[in-house]
């Protein structure tokens, strides 16, 4: 065979530096948009104080301020909601109030801006044998003594953290804890898991109360397998897309995005009555964020299917989470005139599949029954998910080798 770049005189690159170059420019790819991410997170940060400022100043103007604030935000949540999208639901902007009540924009001993925890001083002697009081002591939060400045004077680079960091903060009540947590997600480079996971287990509460804090607060600065989040993960925050009105409907899993979307074509053509709604709906619960791999609308039952897919066997777990992701549908996405929503969970093990239908608030015996038999077949779906899985898997192993089948 001809060599052709010996022909057209160019040297063959030697494949360990055309590896090199790969990884040079993934890197670099990897770290710009890193950098965006941080960057819209800043801006996104610094809006969601301002408008937070500008609400509570609003309701400043407000004779009976309590309820005065709370007919003020269901009204102006529907009224940017309508022009800017779900991003601005009443508890979104319940936040970005609280955010603005609960930081303060402050200036370092060394001139540098930053926002930081509203934290009061311990002082008193009922404080003396707190947890807040020994750890303050220990110096385990790690909060200087700011001078506030002037809002002019705020820059969008003051934020260190990200706007889902601040938003797992709020959920911890306790001023003191809610700094060491912050101090800490800084001083350690915390990703959001890492913070959520620390606050679920009571770092703080733990340090506190240590003979050896020093000694836990490198432990609790260590990254485990669990805590890193990709550059894709950072890119497609929740919040992020939110602001920026961009969707965000992918897979997580190459395998299960086959399946959900065959299921879905397969029971839109099984003459059930089956509509489709939507593809890995994104649903907030709380502070944390979900996925409704497929929802359904069924029009013989009027009702919504909320269809849940695992890639394993089925445990009590799945069951739980479905029943959060009904009552959501029963508060957020029922329309008038509705029935109960139900829930599909279809579960692939390696060589069985498991089906199962909840019923969620449907109580009546007779009722239940005739949603179960408008619905398909538990084992029509079953066979269904297994061939499916099997097919998939087929095609996917004699792509990697480079077969057609």
């Amino acid at each position: 065979m001809t060599n052709l770049s010996h022909k057209s005189g160019l040297h063959v690159t030697p494949p360990s530096r055309y590896v090199r170059l790969v990884s040079d420019i993934s890197g670099l790819l990897e770290q710009a948009r890193r950098g965006v991410a941080k960057s819209v997170n800043s801006i996104l940060t610094m809006a969601y104080r301002e408008i937070g400022r500008r609400i509570v100043e609003f309701e400043q103007g407000g004779k009976e301020r309590a309820e005065y604030g709370k007919q003020l935000l269901v009204r102006l949540a529907a009224d940017l909601m309508a022009k800017y999208g779900r991003g601005f639901s009443r508890s979104n902007l319940q936040q970005m109030r609280l955010f603005y009540l609960g930081w303060e924009i402050c200036q370092t001993p060394s001139g540098k801006l930053e926002a930081r925890v509203k934290c009061p001083t311990l002082s008193s002697e009922s404080d003396a044998r707190t947890p807040q009081k020994q750890s303050m002591e220990s110096g385990l939060v790690i909060a200087p003594s700011f001078t506030p400045v002037l809002q002019g004077q705020a820059q969008t680079d003051i934020f260190p953290l990200s706007w889902s960091h601040y938003v797992h903060l709020m959920s911890v009540e306790k001023p003191h804890a809610r700094a060491f947590y912050e101090s800490e997600s800084i001083r350690g480079g915390w990703s959001v898991r890492q913070l959520d996971r620390q606050i679920s287990t009571q770092f703080f509460e733990r340090t506190a109360h240590s003979i050896r804090p020093k000694a836990l607060l490198a432990k609790g600065q260590k990254v485990l397998p669990e805590d890193a989040v990709s550059v894709e993960d950072e890119v497609r925050d929740p919040y992020l897309l939110e602001f920026l009105s961009l969707k965000d409907e992918y897979g997580e899993n190459e395998l299960e995005e086959a399946l959900v979307r065959h299921l879905e074509a397969f029971l839109l053509e099984l003459g059930h009555g089956f509509t489709f709604v939507a593809r890995q709906k994104r649903i907030r619960i709380g502070d944390e964020w979900y996925r409704i791999d497929l929802l359904l609308f069924h029009r013989r039952l009027k009702c919504l299917v909320v269809i849940d897919l695992k890639i394993g066997k089925f445990t009590h777990g799945d069951a739980g989470q479905m029943n959060m992701y009904l009552n959501y549908a029963r508060e957020h996405m029922m329309e008038r005139g509705e029935n109960e929503p139900v829930g599909l969970i279809l579960c692939s093990a390696r060589n069985d599949a498991m089906v199962h239908y909840a019923m969620g608030g449907i109580k009546a015996n007779v009722f239940a029954s005739r949603y179960l038999t408008n619905l398909p077949d538990k084992n029509v779906l079953r066979e269904e998910v297994l061939s499916t899985k099997l097919a998939i898997m087929r095609r996917q192993t004699a792509s990697r080798h480079g077969r057609k089948i």
